[in-house]
């Protein structure tokens, strides 16, 4: 079988350039052929490796280019880039015949059915139905944002298969006829005997990995830690990410009198000695599709404290048995449940164990079945 994927680019070390990595190099793996085609790769390399036998096409048409301008500046590039794009990828398209060509619901998602190449059109989303929603823009971007969270779900109706990561994603949806379920992969698998029990109980320290910005709220996670530091003097809390809001955060620890007790991290390339020498993983998010660092938390057999919110947090954490869902947005309950796991290493234990048996439900043979399932029987 033959194989197209597209998405902007390969070059960020994020959630979904990961996962098409993984189940690009899987479907290889399995005997299929498999292209990547980007629009904004601009000559950078991918974060994250690809067997050599993909193949990658860049058909520049760079809609970052005006990423951070004006919404005239957008509105005024952007038919002329979409053209650009359409007439690009249908030339390629129609010289490669793939069986199945999927979208990761980037600039293609509104025309790529329309393209009559001979393929099955598959459309993959990983974020939620609220994605567009849960900007927090305001003025003319937010009625943007409406409008496009309305076309989305023309979009998605086009396509054969419209594949989302989470149960609760898919009721956002509504009664779709080519909708299915198929939730990310975790990354890797590690053996029970080898999760480090004596090294979390004297390190104690609680993590938390993304992106530096509005989406991950990790001012909120601060917040709640200033609760429960006085309390817990042995405990060391450690960010792991990068971006915009780096100097924000810094400010907020500074206010807190924190920055002795908490770690301003930097992206690690070594996640898994990461979780190894954790023990609780928090997670402040406003919103996600599936979050990657729960499963993984959940395979290295780490309890987590989340916020219950949309989507993937109530899909893979079970409340009070591999680790606590917190109402959106409550540092107040937020930190009390940090307590409760940082004060009892009895229980981190028993949720951790219970979290790594859970993590089960995603392992990648399973979830890559479920794809060559789907593609097959399109």
């Amino acid at each position: 079988m033959k194989i197209i994927y597209n998405i902007a680019g390969t070059y960020r070390p994020a959630g979904m350039e990961r996962v098409l990595a993984n189940k690009a190099n899987a479907l290889v793996k399995a005997g299929h052929e498999v292209v990547i085609v980007t629009t904004d790769q601009m000559g950078r390399q991918p974060a994250f490796a690809f067997d050599p036998s993909i193949r990658f096409f860049d058909l520049g048409v760079n809609y970052e280019e005006n990423n951070g301008g004006s919404f005239l500046d957008k509105v005024a590039h952007y038919p002329m880039k979409q053209f650009r794009h359409r007439t690009r990828l249908a030339r390629l398209l129609k010289k490669e015949r793939a069986d199945v060509v999927v979208s990761m619901f980037c600039n293609d998602a509104s025309f790529l059915p329309k393209i009559k190449d001979g393929s099955k059109k598959v459309l993959e989303i990983h974020f939620s139905r609220f994605k567009r929603l849960q900007y927090g823009r305001t003025g003319i971007w937010a009625i943007a944002d409406k409008l496009r969270s309305c076309n989305d779900l023309k979009s998605v109706s086009r396509f054969d298969r419209f594949i989302v990561l989470t149960e609760e994603d898919k009721g956002y949806w509504g009664d779709l006829p080519n909708i299915q379920v198929i939730p990310n992969a975790r990354t890797f698998e590690m053996p029970f005997e080898d999760i480090p029990v004596e090294v979390r109980r004297q390190k104690k320290e609680v993590i938390a990995v993304g992106r530096y910005s509005y989406q991950k709220q990790l001012d909120k996670l601060i917040e709640a830690w200033s609760l429960v530091a006085r309390d817990c003097f042995d405990w060391t809390l450690r960010l792991i990410g990068d971006g915009e809001e780096r100097p924000f955060l810094q400010q907020r620890i500074n206010d807190y009198g924190l920055h002795d007790r908490i770690i301003l991290g930097r992206a690690e390339s070594d996640m898994v000695s990461v979780y190894k020498n954790a023990s609780i993983l928090a997670l402040t998010s406003r919103y996600e599709g599936l979050p990657m660092v729960l499963l993984e938390a959940q395979a290295a057999a780490l309890p987590i404290v989340s916020f219950a919110c949309k989507c993937g947090p109530k899909d893979v954490i079970t409340d009070g048995v591999d680790g606590f869902l917190v109402e959106e947005g409550n540092a107040t309950d937020f930190a009390d449940k940090l307590f409760t796991l940082m004060k009892d290493q009895e229980l981190r234990e028993k949720m951790g164990k219970a979290a790594y048996e859970n993590s089960e439900r995603f392992d990648e043979d399973r979830i890559m079945e479920e794809w060559l399932d789907m593609f097959k029987s399109l």
